[in-house]
């Protein structure tokens, strides 16, 4: 017997989705097997069986941020919004494009059952991987796919990537391609898992693993790495891998859910807006950049809404900075190194209960005027203008921008108090990359006798992000 699924996209737009199937056999779940006409088989809300629908999309370009082409091979994939892989990794064609397939329930009509939001994550040979901080990754909204030959699409602003170039284009560094095996998927997923290679104790090349387990680290430098992974609920044995500017293929990371830790410890609001509740994330010691005070924190390891104590449950074993304030929350880790409760926090988790060991501060920012206030700025000048909130009892400012690859490309260390005004400072004759992404960071401070200076507060980690684009 023929079972046909009609089904309405849009306003006018019918699609069929047809097999020849006996009676009570079921499509595939997250395939095209047992359906027609390049549908695909998908959950449906409040039923146990599947159905064949239209396949979501999300299709964009990944393309050269100085030159405009597009790069071919670069690898993407698709995270959701506690940073776990949503979706299988792709490749991009000759001239970048890529069409990425999201899985997703269904109501009986084939439209989406609850709305969506992903990310992207974007790598490529010789280029930095997308994204790192200075750099936010826009959500996406799969919900708003639109109807479009047979299939719902994703494709905006946020659905085009791109990348930087690392200095001489990569050459000498190879690849290593592997995958996260956990045994058994369905009990324990390997996807979302942040896969760092380190080399000499630092992150050389980081990529994070799709729904299977899949991944593939660009970029990494000649010489005997060590491969770690991280996320919330996972544990996965370390290997090393030697690596000779070629690629190595066939790796595999085993992993289990045993032997994991709970990281707890305090935070102390300072001078901060009533209201203010703060994030906790853990970030992967190797990855964490002493100058920017960045890095990369893997799936699953945040506390949200802290206010004093905070507790963060099945952290894999390894190295951790302890950060707060890192989003946008009007708040930032207290600059004051002549107080307690200031310093990085650094922690090694091996299973159990491990507290911080001490609390530390967090304070009120100073409000980034502009360029980037809420998103990223695109600037044409090469005498660019920062400004932010003044602060109450300051003596000066320092003031430093960072390129995105997080190289130091500016600093001016004694930027005059302003009283009643906006800080407002220019940089005159800016040697800045066309497509380079850079980010202004200004910092308070108070004279204390002697000359010395104290810190008082900072502008937000994220935020005075821009691009030159002449």
């Amino acid at each position: 017997m023929t079972r046909c699924t009609w089904f309405a996209m849009g306003l006018a737009l019918l699609l069929a989705g047809c097999s020849d199937e006996d009676e009570g056999d079921e499509c595939v779940l997250g395939t095209g097997e047992g359906c027609e006409g390049g549908l695909i088989c998908e959950p449906v809300e409040g039923s146990d069986v599947p159905q064949c629908v239209a396949p979501i999309l999300i299709e964009g370009r990944v393309y050269d941020a100085t030159t405009d082409k597009g790069i071919k091979g670069a690898t993407v994939v698709a995270l959701d919004a506690n940073g776990s892989a949503r979706t299988t990794v792709v490749t991009t064609k000759d001239d970048g494009t890529y069409s990425l397939p999201v899985l997703a329930t269904r109501k009986a009509d084939g439209t989406m059952a609850a709305t969506l939001q992903v990310t992207l994550r974007v790598s490529a040979a010789g280029y930095s991987t997308f994204p790192l901080p200075p750099r936010t990754a826009l959500p996406i909204d799969v919900d708003k796919a639109v109807a479009k030959d047979g299939v719902l699409v994703v494709q905006n602003a946020a659905t085009d990537v791109a990348l930087l170039p690392l200095a001489g284009g990569g050459a000498g560094l190879g690849t290593i391609i592997g995958t996260v095996d956990t045994g058994d998927p369905k009990a324990l997923s390997p996807g979302g898992v942040l896969v760092v290679a380190e080399l000499g104790g630092k992150a050389a090349s980081t990529a994070v693993s799709d729904t299977a387990g899949d991944f593939t680290l660009f970029n990494v430098p000649a010489g005997t790495v060590k491969l770690g992974g991280y996320r919330a609920g996972i544990n996965v044995t370390p290997a090393d891998v030697a690596v000779q500017g070629d690629v190595v293929k066939d790796v595999k990371l085993l992993a289990t859910d045993q032997g994991l830790a709970t990281v707890t410890g305090s935070v102390s609001l300072v001078n901060a807006p009533g209201d203010a509740v703060t994030t906790v994330l853990l970030v992967v010691d190797s990855t964490f950049d002493e100058a920017t005070k960045r890095g990369e924190s893997p799936a699953g390891m945040r506390a949200d809404g802290v206010t004093s104590s905070f507790t963060i449950k099945d952290v894999s074993p390894g190295k951790y900075v302890v950060l707060a304030a890192f989003e946008n929350d009007r708040l930032v880790r207290d600059p004051d190194q002549t107080i307690g409760g200031t310093a990085i926090v650094r922690i090694t988790v091996a299973g159990g209960t491990q507290d911080t060991g001490t609390g530390f501060k967090v304070t009120g920012a100073l409000a980034v005027i502009s360029p980037g206030a809420d998103d990223m700025e695109v600037i044409k000048t090469t005498d660019p203008t920062f400004q932010w909130e003044d602060d109450s009892s300051e003596d000066g400012y320092e003031v430093r921008v960072f390129n995105a690859l997080g190289e130091k490309v500016h600093e001016n260390l004694s930027i005059p108090k302003v009283t009643g005004a906006n800080v407002s400072y220019t940089w005159t004759g800016a040697s800045l990359q066309p497509g380079m992404i850079y980010q202004f960071r200004a910092v308070s401070w108070r004279d204390k006798k002697g000359g010395t200076k104290t810190y008082i507060s900072a502008t937000e980690d994220l935020k005075g992000v821009f691009q030159y684009k002449p």
